[in-house]
């Protein structure tokens, strides 16, 4: 089917290939990315703007023993491909299968593990910095992203890479600035003459002359400099690498193979940090992803033909969609309020508030630690911000949570979606830790709602409060429950009482209340009868509740999506300790270790977070207390 991939042995093999061969490899391997995103979803538009930039890489440089860092690692798909791992390409993002992204565990040829933005510089220069301490003379290129770009530490990793001076490669693709066809022209033709020995020879030659002047030499030295200089901030894109002491090439067709492949050629012999610039076209050779890439940089499963997503059964809303309505209702009676986001206004509902409120909407790019500061920072001038991150993502900005806002007790929501477990994206962002890192924050109020009516009712609560708040709640579709439209006061702190009876008390946070129903649903089977507790907030907790229930009942039950370490559970446990309160308890959540990737549904099934598995948890526990 794939008549030059199907022939590719090792990645080494590509050097062999001519140009022709290499573009039309360039075409099966995209037909091979679009046929298995299609059926397992994944990062589609990234991935086919760099099958050009990969294979000229390849056919460059010697990796492994080169380092190639991606950014994200939304665009390796083509890296994976070329490196041995065509055969499995149908297991992508599925349990057992590979991974979506790069990761040291799968492959020698992925160096660093990704996921998370904004990292590939300064790994880059790690790498580079100790092959210098070994003697060794291998190349080190990182390959980061416009958006990455945006990240604060992807600034700070250049500032130091200027500084030490290292030979260090970063290529810049750029999917966002179009190039116009003049200035790239000319961009390329400039490139190309900079890359020439001829060139840095001669530029050498003239500042000798210049300087060899009696009495004026220096000074025409320097103004020439400073003209160069000031023409160069206007024409040349790269001024401001070239100032932190890169040196700039580009911008260039990241789409042309045979002018990459010069490049790298060339630059394989230069000295000190060089950042090359490549314009590339996300979705590039499939017209739907062309057409719309955002829609197509995550997709899940979608119509080869059409480019339709797979359409889900009509049900629920999902959370994020609650969240998003929830937040306009009330941002129509609170003009203090202000909603934020880190470059990811899609994803965490924000797309209709910057619609309908755009002066009171705040995007600051892949920047978490920069967006809770801000936020702080609005709330001490006496805003409400409500910061809307995937939870994975708002563990960059620990911190600046705890110095910038709860330090100062100052009235910020935190709105954590994609909390729990994400499903295929795996490790790099499941959401599983941040009831361990937001209970010990003082001052700090956590909320975690059990359906989507919960999520609407607490986020209007939160926003009345002039502390730190944070709520914390799953990806995809909610319970299907009836949705309040007003918003009715709750008391914070106090937890719900589904049902009761029983010496068991199941005490459940977030999702894990309908996995508790369905284990005490399977216990009364057994005679066994329960209450069941909706504890609803993580911090603080319902005192009086546990105070009753750890002096009236044999076994407490805590369930919780987030790890055991620190979370919820670990909440209880020191309750019962401190008030020496005669009660046993079972804790049921995530354990010390980084669950992989997979549907939900199997990855709470792994992990023994389904309603018979904690049933048969609970037996086991009762049988053996009863010896």
């Amino acid at each position: 089917m794939y008549s030059l991939l199907d022939k590719l042995g090792q990645p080494e093999d590509i050097k062999k290939y001519s140009l022709f061969e290499l573009e039309s490899l360039a075409k099966e391997i995209r037909q091979l990315i679009i046929e298995t995103v299609a059926a397992n979803g994944g990062h589609l538009a990234p991935s086919l703007g760099t099958v050009e930039l990969t294979l000229a890489l390849y056919s460059v440089f010697k990796f492994p023993q080169d380092k190639l860092i991606w950014d994200v690692g939304h665009q390796a798909y083509t890296h994976k491909i070329l490196t041995g791992r065509k055969e499995r390409f149908s297991t992508l993002r599925q349990q057992g299968g590979i991974t979506g992204f790069p990761n040291r565990f799968e492959s020698s040829y992925d160096a660093f593990g990704v996921g998370h933005a904004s990292t590939s510089i300064s790994a880059a220069l790690g790498m580079a910095i100790s092959r210098d301490l070994s003697g060794r003379s291998n190349k080190v290129i990182a390959v980061i992203g416009d958006g990455a770009l945006t990240g604060g530490e992807a600034f700070e990793a250049l500032n130091h890479a200027g500084q030490l001076g290292r030979n260090l490669i970063v290529i810049l693709n750029d999917n966002e600035m179009s190039i116009d066809k003049n200035v790239g022209a000319m961009s390329e033709y400039l490139s190309r003459i900079r890359l020439a020995p001829q060139y840095k020879q001669a530029k050498h030659d003239v500042e000798e002359i210049l300087s060899s002047i009696p009495r004026i030499g220096s000074r025409v030295l320097k103004t020439a400099n400073q003209i160069k200089d000031g023409i160069r901030s206007v024409l040349v894109p790269g001024a401001l690498f070239e100032e932190m002491g890169f040196n700039y090439l580009g911008p260039l067709d990241g789409h042309n193979i045979s002018l990459l492949q010069d490049v790298f050629n060339k630059v394989r012999e230069m000295d000190g940090p060089l950042l090359i610039h490549v314009h590339t076209m996300k979705g590039r050779g499939y017209a739907p992803a062309e057409k719309n890439p955002g829609k197509f940089h995550g997709v899940g499963k979608f119509d080869l033909a059409t480019g339709e997503c797979a359409k889900k059964a009509a049900g629920a809303p999902s959370y994020t969609s609650v969240f998003s309505q929830a937040l306009l209702d009330l941002a129509e009676k609170r003009p203090e309020l202000v909603a934020i986001t880190a470059a990811m206004p899609s994803g965490t509902g924000l797309s209709a508030f910057k619609e309908k409120y755009q002066g009171r909407f705040l995007d600051t790019g892949i920047a978490e630690e920069h967006a809770v500061t801000l936020a702080a920072g609005l709330a001490a001038d006496g805003k409400h911000p409500v910061v809307a991150i995937y939870s994975t993502f708002a563990q960059r900005a620990y911190d600046q949570l705890i110095h910038d806002v709860c330090l100062q007790n100052l009235p910020v929501t935190i709105c954590l979606d994609r909390a729990g477990l994400v499903g295929e994206d795996g490790p790099t962002h499941h959401g599983v830790f941040d009831l361990s890192y937001l209970r010990h924050m003082p001052n700090m109020t956590v909320f975690v709602p059990k359906d989507e009516n919960e999520l609407r009712q607490m986020l209007g609560k939160a926003v009345t409060m002039d502390t730190p708040t944070a709520i914390r709640y799953p990806r995809g579709a909610g319970l299907g429950v009836e949705i309040q439209e007003e918003f009715s006061d709750m008391q914070v702190g106090e937890a719900e009482v589904l049902s009761e009876g029983g010496e068991i008390a199941f005490l459940a946070v977030g999702a894990m209340n309908e996995v508790a129903a369905g284990a005490v649903e399977l216990l009364s089977r057994h005679g066994i009868e329960a209450t069941l507790v909706n504890m609803r907030f993580i911090k603080p907790l319902d005192e009086e509740l546990l105070q009753r229930l750890g002096e009236s009942k044999k076994l407490l039950v805590t369930l919780e999506e987030n790890v055991l370490a620190g979370g919820f559970g670990s909440a209880v446990a020191e309750f019962l300790l401190d008030r020496n309160l005669p009660a046993g308890l079972m804790r049921c959540g995530l354990p010390d270790a980084f669950v992989e990737q997979g549907a939900r549904s199997e990855l709470l099934k792994l992990v023994g977070l389904t309603p018979e598995a904690v049933a048969e948890k609970v037996m086991a526990r009762l049988q053996t207390n009863t010896k």
